[in-house]
């Protein structure tokens, strides 16, 4: 058999070669570096035949890919260790049914059936049997069996690998990867890839926690227990990911949220559904003036529309043919079926309809704060971050084709006025491109309408120069988009807002203008959310801050703390002052001590203190303390209002 290297150059091998007798043929080097391969675009490890006339590149440790190979190896690892630890109690290792095990973002996990339920403190001994395991560096052998003989290996013993088995098509082939021997060996029915033995796993791995989960995902079927882990290359990769863990668990937006009193939900009122409280709904506010003074600088008219409509309002937009799923159950009323509005855009189109429109109109700039109800699996919501109701900072653009661009251009400026206010640097932009090839129920045919629409946002990128990647599979069933990316607490990507462009929805609407010739022409639609939704850029801007709010939108902005009690009248002339300037402050008259006061708003995360005692009673001053600055001073009252003001005006 022949396959061809990446310099092009062609390698003779037996027939049934595997990639690491082509190492071997290459050079006793690259054999002893070998981790796996990349064959024809796909992932193997050097136990996996070659196809005839495969491009082959052989991996080493250095390449990124060597991270998934342990990582689906110590899946492996763990499971075998599983079984040693109730091997070890007394029970038959068979006991212990396994389900799955992939691999996931850094690291893996294992779906349990074990013959009793395990616990978080069980956690270490298994962790340190893998690091025993690892350290035997026992060999990783593939092998192949008929399906009737791969059934006979679980029968009566593992009902999970059983019904994998029986799933698969007829003529797939089943694999089986073993390592170890005897009452130390382990082999499990798995597609790879995985690294040649257990030695080639990097020790630096932890079990995180333990987990429910229902077996496929089917709360009908029985609920296993999945074993979390973390694993990479090097001990300084490991410490920094658990030094984010830590960090996110402080910077939590729902830990923040109780702790500031924010927000809450109630399970009475229903999960998803947040309540905002006086403090959070202040914040909220802030950001919804903040984006209705922008908008209106960029030409935007304010609408207002209903939170439940027609379903054949649904039906034209194709709302409920694509996206019915992630609806509400309809209402009846009067023999008619109305839903919870899904999205806003079908009802601005209808009031853009609502008159004759020409090419003076346009571009016609629609913005809403509109409220929407998802329907989201309750094991998926989180906060505010994944909820069953927001408000959506949202917008739709109706313009010609020769504005597209132009407006799409607005459109990314916009975005990154917003973010440089809100301090927000590490974002991206993500162009989302459908999937034609895989995904043509979702996304139709390829026609000119979505290569023009492609073609008119890699125009806005190039002439902006804005830093973007590409996204496959991504867009939206009625046309590509521009989502902004960034990164969370965790260092994990999440789009938190996005800008779509639609050749598709004037058309089933019937949405028309009259062009400079007198000829009526469909729009060409922009949908825009800058913050995404309040709800979901919240969540993401109290973890971002840690709760540590700029001063113009701290609900708080300053507390007064008298240090005894012959002060609490100068402390209540000062508040009066400030709060005349429209400055937010509170005085402190608790009968606590000083620095307990201090410390209470510290933990409230309010930006200054102003502590007034004999002296600045005296001297008419104010003893500012600021917020994460060591450094105190002392100004007079006016000076204080004048600094607050000019941070206020600049958004600092």
């Amino acid at each position: 058999m022949n396959v061809y290297l990446p310099d092009g150059r062609e390698l003779n091998l037996p027939d049934g070669a595997t990639a690491a007798d082509a190492a071997k043929a290459i050079g006793p080097g690259l054999a002893k570096a070998a981790i796996g391969a990349i064959v024809d675009g796909e992932l193997y490890d050097l136990m996996k035949p070659l196809p005839q006339g495969a491009k082959l590149k052989i991996l080493t440790e250095k390449d990124p890919e060597f991270a998934q190979l342990f990582r689906h190896t110590l899946a492996h690892v763990l499971a075998q260790a599983v079984r040693e630890f109730f091997a070890a109690k007394g029970f038959d290792p068979d006991a212990v049914k396994l389900a799955i095990g992939p691999v996931i973002e850094n690291g893996f996990y294992y779906d349990i059936d074990p013959p009793e339920p395990l616990g978080e403190g069980d956690l270490p001994e298994i962790e340190a049997r893998m690091h025993q395991i690892v350290k035997e560096n026992l060999e990783l052998r593939r092998f192949v069996l008929p399906r009737e003989e791969a059934l006979r290996r679980f029968e009566g013993k593992d009902p999970y690998k059983t019904e994998l088995i029986q799933d698969l098509p007829e003529g797939v082939e089943i694999s089986f990867y073993a390592q170890g021997e005897g009452t130390h060996g382990f082999t499990d029915l798995c597609r790879g890839p995985h690294v040649p033995s257990t030695g080639r796993i990097p020790p630096y791995f932890k079990l995180t926690h333990i987990a429910g989960a229902y077996w496929r995902g089917d709360s009908r079927r029985p609920q296993l227990q999945r074993i979390y882990g973390i694993a990479f290359r090097t001990k300084e990769e490991l410490d920094d990911y658990l030094w984010r863990q830590e960090e996110a668990k402080k910077r939590d937006h729902r830990k923040l949220g109780a702790e500031l009193e924010l927000f809450t939900i109630s399970e009475e009122v229903g999960k998803g559904l947040p309540l905002w409280l006086p403090k959070g709904a202040f914040i909220r506010k802030q950001l919804e003036q903040y984006m209705y003074e922008k908008e209106q600088e960029y030409g935007y008219d304010y609408v207002i529309t209903p939170h439940i409509a027609s379903s054949k309002l649904y039906y034209t937009s194709g709302h409920l043919p694509y996206y019915k799923d992630d609806m509400y159950a309809p209402i009846e009323i009067e023999g008619e079926e109305y839903y919870l509005k899904p999205m806003n855009c079908p009802h601005h189109h209808m009031i853009y309809k609502a008159r004759l429109r020409s090419y003076r109109d346009l571009p016609l700039r629609l913005a809403e704060f509109g409220t929407v109800y998802r329907f989201e699996l309750s094991g998926t919501l989180s906060g505010l971050a994944r909820v069953r109701g927001f408000t959506q900072n949202d917008a739709h653009i109706y313009c010609s084709k020769s504005q597209v661009t132009d407006e799409f251009i607005k459109v990314i400026q916009l975005f990154d006025e917003v973010y440089q206010d809100f301090g927000i640097s590490d974002y991206w932009f993500r162009l989302s491109l459908p999937d034609f090839e895989n995904n043509p129920e979702k996304f139709g045919q390829p026609g000119p309408h979505w290569d023009e629409a492609i073609a008119a946002i890699r125009a806005a990128l190039e002439q902006t120069g804005a830093q973007f990647v590409e996204g496959i599979g991504e867009a939206t069933f009625y046309g590509p988009k521009l989502d902004v990316q960034i990164r969370s607490v965790l260092g994990k990507e999440e789009s938190i807002a996005t800008n779509q462009l639609d050749f598709i929805s004037g058309q089933r609407f019937g949405l028309e203008f009259t062009n400079e010739k007198g000829e009526k022409e469909v729009p060409v639609i922009i949908h825009r959310a800058i913050m995404g939704s309040f709800d979901r850029f919240f969540a993401f801007y109290l973890e971002h801050t840690a709760g540590n709010f700029p001063l113009w939108l701290s609900p708080i902005q300053a507390v007064i703390v008298p240090i005894a009690d012959r002060h609490l009248e100068y402390a209540r002339q000062i508040a009066q002052a400030m709060k005349a300037a429209k400055l937010r402050v509170e005085v402190d008259d608790r009968p606590e001590r000083m620095n307990a006061k201090i410390r209470d708003a510290e933990l409230q995360k309010i930006p200054l203190i102003l502590v007034v005692g004999d002296k600045e009673q005296e001297e008419g001053t104010i003893n500012l303390r600021e917020r994460q600055a060591k450094a105190q001073r002392t100004l007079k009252l006016e000076e204080l209002i004048g600094e607050m003001q000019e941070r206020v005006r600049h958004r600092k």
